[in-house]
């Protein structure tokens, strides 16, 4: 979060209780996952720059796995009900039917590998490789 000293998950923390109700796929770039936010105010989104490893019906789907985009699909709608974030393991969000995963490889990265905004306060954070929970990225 700009402006304030970081504090590892959080602000990514915030998701729990919310309700996953959106995954869309923006060209071959990024995934965009929206949440349900506080009552009145918009959705909270998840970019996800990165291809995010999914747990789901007992496996993991990567983005190349015939099926991945159902799988991650089928975590709707779901409730957050953990998230984890720490170096060298990036972004986890727990959900009731699976799990989000984001810890790309170096060579997986061009600039960003995350962004969540939309929060009634205005909060938002950026991760980027070489920084915060991807230091280890660098």
């Amino acid at each position: 979060m700009e402006g304030k000293p970081y504090v590892p998950n959080e602000l990514l923390s915030r998701l729990v209780g919310d309700r996953l109700y959106s995954v869309e796929f923006v060209l071959n770039d990024y995934v965009q996952l929206r949440f349900d936010g506080a009552p009145g105010s918009g959705p909270v989104t998840l970019n996800s720059y990165v291809w995010p490893v999914v747990q789901h019906a007992g496996r993991l789907w990567h983005e190349p796995d015939l099926g991945y985009a159902d799988a991650l699909r089928r975590l709707t709608p779901g409730t957050v009900v953990s998230t984890a974030e720490a170096t060298a393991d990036g972004l986890r969000i727990g959900l009731d039917q699976g799990a989000i995963h984001i810890h790309p490889a170096k060579d997986e990265v061009f600039v960003e590998i995350a962004e969540l905004n939309g929060f009634e306060d205005g909060a938002w954070m950026v991760w980027r490789p070489g920084e915060d929970s991807f230091e280890d990225l660098a």
